[in-house]
């Protein structure tokens, strides 16, 4: 039995999303812990942040993305912590490492 304020169908579509969410995030955190470590060529080219909570009684939380481009041209965002972001700037050039979608490092090329 679910105890909520809401109807049994709301507390039924809450479950599924907590469900999917574990889900989810299992099956990424294995598809990166299986990729291969890459190190490529790349320029930080975007920084975006998402703010997410904070209304009422809850906190609120940040999350940091930047966007790689490749030699190739093609781009990839990942998440990266706060102290990360900021010591990237756009227009950056150096080794992107990264294992899936997972980042895992930039060592900053010197002009």
């Amino acid at each position: 039995m679910c105890i909520c304020f809401y109807s049994n169908h709301f507390c039924y579509s809450y479950r599924r999303a907590i469900i999917y969410a574990i889900v989810s995030g299992i099956s990424t955190w294995n598809k990166n812990n299986n990729s291969p470590i890459l190190e490529v060529e790349s320029k930080v080219v975007t920084k975006r942040m998402e703010i997410s909570g904070g209304s009422g009684d809850s906190s609120a939380h940040t999350s940091y993305y930047v966007t790689f481009e490749v030699v190739s041209g093609d781009r990839l965002e990942l998440m990266v912590n706060g102290q990360q972001y900021g010591q990237l700037v756009e227009g950056d050039s150096g080794i992107l490492k990264f294992q899936g979608t997972r980042y895992l490092g930039f060592a900053r090329s010197v002009a």
